[in-house]
């Protein structure tokens, strides 16, 4: 029988978990949609390699800071809340530093912040993929398909996990991606 060693079942359990759930969900949208609006900005260039170097250069930078963010604010609200328990349990600041609880929040922490970064930076390589593939006009209007596409069936899994008309959902994120859209053809129109 294959062991998962305990390190990897903690990473699973996370990313089965509701806190792993959500932070995938808000990376791919996050990673998706801030894709969009640089290769639609760059979308100017004539060359093809301009807009793929933009995109994935800031679906990369977007991923890193997602994991840092993710990783020092959740960190900051878990030292409150350890703080804020051994002052009511009377007792020195770090005492429970040393639990199992804590530590498992922090190693939860890490995680999310890992789930958060890599799902965006695989969000933003989404719209990205087609300008590898086809002249930049068409990558582009491709790049909207599948970004439109990947939010529609966000929007319908977040309708079925709040027990929400999916269908109305996924078409709020589909709105939400078409006013990305718009607004970036119109800044990469005045410029």
């Amino acid at each position: 029988m294959l062991r998962i060693p305990r390190s990897l079942k903690s990473i699973i359990n996370t990313i089965n978990g509701e806190s792993g759930t959500r932070y995938i969900v808000r990376g791919l949208i996050d990673g998706s949609l801030s894709a969009l609006g640089v290769v639609i900005g760059a979308s100017g260039s004539a060359d093809a390699s301009v807009i793929i170097a933009a995109g994935l250069g800031g679906g990369i930078a977007n991923g890193l800071s997602n994991i840092l963010g993710a990783f020092t604010a959740e960190k900051a609200s878990l030292e409150r809340e350890r703080i804020q328990k051994e002052k009511s349990l009377l007792k020195k600041n770090g005492y429970l530093k040393k639990s199992i609880i804590y530590k498992k929040a922090i190693r939860e922490t890490m995680i999310c912040g890992l789930i958060d970064g890599i799902s965006t930076t695989i969000g933003s390589a989404l719209p990205v993929v087609p300008f590898f593939l086809f002249d930049i006009k068409t990558a582009l209007y491709v790049a909207i398909g599948i970004t439109i596409a990947i939010l529609f069936i966000l929007g319908v899994f977040i309708g079925k996990i709040s027990k929400e008309n999916v269908i109305i959902s996924g078409i709020k994120m589909v709105a939400g991606a078409l006013a990305v859209a718009i607004l970036c053809f119109m800044i990469e129109k005045a410029f």
